[in-house]
């Protein structure tokens, strides 16, 4: 398993573990997007992931993407914070996720996410 992250501090908390960062970049930056999604593109070449896990963002639409050409199984959880709709990225990725959760069952719905419970208990 490897973690990959924007925060380069969230590697303390799995030690033991691979990890890796990648840029961030939002869709209001477009050469940071560009160099955010080649960086990704490289990373899943040569990791060749069986699954992808997503929380979000723009680095996360990337992986799902990618995975999906890879053929690995995509999970798409949209973010705790968003509480009242999908995130933009969410709803991107969404509908090219395996599996497109929810963390509020007010989201889910039959065309979009599903909600299977709340990470936060």
């Amino acid at each position: 398993m490897l973690y990959a992250t924007v925060k380069g501090g969230y590697g303390a908390d799995v030690p033991d573990a691979r990890f890796t960062t990648i840029p961030d970049a939002s869709r209001w930056d477009r050469i940071a997007l560009l160099h955010c999604c080649w960086k990704i593109l490289v990373l899943m070449l040569r990791e060749r992931p069986d699954v992808v896990l997503s929380t979000g963002a723009a680095p996360g639409y990337f992986a799902i993407r990618f995975g999906n050409l890879l053929r690995a199984r995509t999970i798409w959880v949209d973010s705790v914070a968003n509480v009242d709709e999908s995130s933009l990225s969410g709803r991107k990725a969404g509908p090219h996720a395996d599996l497109w959760l929810t963390q509020w069952p007010h989201l889910a719905n039959a065309g979009g996410p599903r909600y299977s419970g709340s990470v936060l208990g």
